[in-house]
């Protein structure tokens, strides 16, 4: 079921360019608050919060002055503490309450000390509603109405009321009863239908003398929005200017770079450009990948250019034996009677060349499996015992082998088996070139170790250094070299880390030095 609807998303997806992409993103994440506000009820519980604290300052204010107008007080008799009374009231969590019943008949006498302060108070509350638009009743001390419709009944049986007259001031969320919809979107506003109470008790001479009990409905959601509508419109602009900043950094930085790395990858292919330098205003990450596909792309012409050229060799080596091999057979079939020294002649060059043609295969295999070698992680050798063990190896009557190693040498990062197959290429080079002994040395040097090779031979004409590394190139193609050894070697030391270059001193002989990386500086053995 998964497999099939991510199919069908995969198949429905829009091909989006990254500018696109990047501006839905950060449209996306600056309309998260303002989507988390709305359906999250973040703004709206702001403005039921506010209405609240309205209605405790003013019920605060409203009880001082009723405390100052109760007969008898002195002003040291008045609260000096500050009590500050946070809101509490939450949509997400309070408890929503029917709407407020109609108040109780009252039952027992009416004090007239208290009627009195009532009359006097009434005048303060009436305008004070007025003004600030909540319905505001004053209670006795028993729950009576004193000021506001119906007084003389009892709102005693209320919680937020019982809470007041026990001291404590209290705020409770009912539904409104009147409420009408006055919006088309105002269905989405929680606290359309509802009206908050506040009970806030008026203390003198240390006992509760009366309650306020006022309510007022929230703000609408959509009326809060409007309110604020220049301050949310300023926002909105500036949220705006800065995902355009945002997004001209970021196509500055990353769109424009890909693109033109695109452009160039493609110039590359097509075999008619290069990687160019990377911008300076892109990231980082961008600017590393300029230079990764420049080595790419340098690595490619490379490998280009020696497959174009190891391929013009191939068919000119493969091309001389065919080509006798092929004149031999025709000679042969157009010349049935031919004597049987001249047919052996011609035997024995085919199968010369035969012969020639198969040692070019196997030493091809072995460049191949030399180019397609890797790196051995973790690889530890001991160069002078791999150099003692090539040295007995190869040296004899009349040809002799000399190993010389420093003192100390570190552990090498590559196989023995290479050091190996390097030390005895070069040895078969020089025993094939009429060298009667050779010299290895061997010394550290910054992490590295050089491996210096020199024979007593004729050495190497001047004019054939710059190519001995060249495949097929060889000066003793008639005694049966196929010019495949040194490109072996290099090949073979390249895929471990580690280089192969010829001497140039004048001495007498053939040198090369074989740069190959030291493991940790941990010395072995002495030799």
């Amino acid at each position: 079921m998964i497999e099939r609807v991510k199919s069908v998303v995969r198949h429905h997806w829009p091909r989006l360019r990254l500018r696109t992409i990047l501006l839905l993103t950060f449209l996306f994440v600056a309309a998260l608050p303002g989507v988390g506000a709305l359906f999250l009820r973040v703004y709206e519980n702001s403005l039921v919060r506010q209405t609240e604290a309205e209605l405790v300052g003013q019920s605060a204010a409203l009880a001082a002055a009723a405390t100052v107008e109760w007969p008898g007080v002195h002003a040291r008799a008045l609260p000096q503490q500050i009590v500050q009374q946070p809101p509490s009231v939450d949509l997400r969590m309070t408890h929503i309450l029917p709407e407020r019943p109609k108040p109780r008949p009252s039952t027992g006498p009416e004090d007239r000390a208290t009627r009195v302060w009532g009359d006097h108070m009434q005048p303060v509350v009436q305008l004070t509603s007025r003004t600030t638009l909540a319905s505001i009743l004053l209670l006795d001390a028993t729950g009576r109405i004193l000021v506001g419709p119906q007084a003389g009944a009892s709102y005693a049986d209320l919680p937020e009321v019982r809470s007041a007259l026990d001291g404590q001031p209290a705020t409770t969320l009912r539904r409104n009863g009147a409420y009408r919809q006055h919006y088309a979107l105002e269905w989405l506003s929680r606290a359309s239908d509802l009206r908050i109470h506040h009970a806030h008790p008026i203390i003198a001479d240390g006992r509760v003398i009366g309650v306020l009990l006022l309510s007022r409905s929230p703000r609408v959601l959509f009326a809060g929005i409007y309110e604020d509508r220049g301050k949310i419109a300023l926002g909105i602009v500036l949220i705006f200017a800065t995902l355009v900043v945002l997004s001209g950094l970021l196509s500055r930085g990353i769109v424009r770079p890909v693109e033109a790395l695109g452009d160039a990858t493609r110039a590359v292919a097509s075999g008619g450009g290069s990687v160019p330098p990377a911008p300076t205003t892109a990231a980082v990450e961008i600017q590393a990948l300029y230079r990764d596909f420049g080595l790419m792309a340098e690595a490619i012409e490379r490998r280009s250019r020696y497959l174009r050229d190891f391929a013009h060799a191939v068919s000119h080596e493969f091309k001389t034996p065919l080509a006798g091999i092929g004149g031999a057979v025709e000679l042969l079939q157009d010349h049935p009677d031919m004597g049987a020294e001249d047919r052996d002649r011609f035997l024995a060059n085919i199968g010369a060349d035969a012969a020639r043609l198969n040692q070019l295969v196997s030493r091809l295999l072995d460049l191949a499996r030399a180019d397609m070698a890797e790196m051995v992680e973790g690889a530890a050798t001991d160069l002078s015992d791999v150099m003692r063990r090539v040295a007995d190896a190869f040296s004899g009557a009349n040809f002799n082998v000399v190993s010389e190693p420093a003192a100390a040498l570190p552990s090498v990062a590559v196989p023995s088996a290479v050091i190996e197959t390097v030390l005895t290429g070069l040895i078969e080079n020089s025993r094939q070139a009429a060298a009667s002994r050779v010299s290895i040395a061997a010394r550290a040097s910054g992490g590295l170790v050089e491996l210096a090779f020199r024979d007593d031979g004729p050495g190497i004409p001047a004019g054939d250094r710059d190519r001995i590394f060249e495949p097929f190139f060889t000066s003793r193609r008639t005694s049966g070299g196929t010019g495949l050894g040194l490109p072996i070697i290099r090949s073979l030391l390249h895929a471990h880390q580690s280089m192969i270059l010829l001497d140039r001193d004048d001495g007498r002989g053939a040198g090369f030095v074989v740069t190959v990386p030291a493991c940790a500086a941990v010395p072995t053995r002495k030799a």
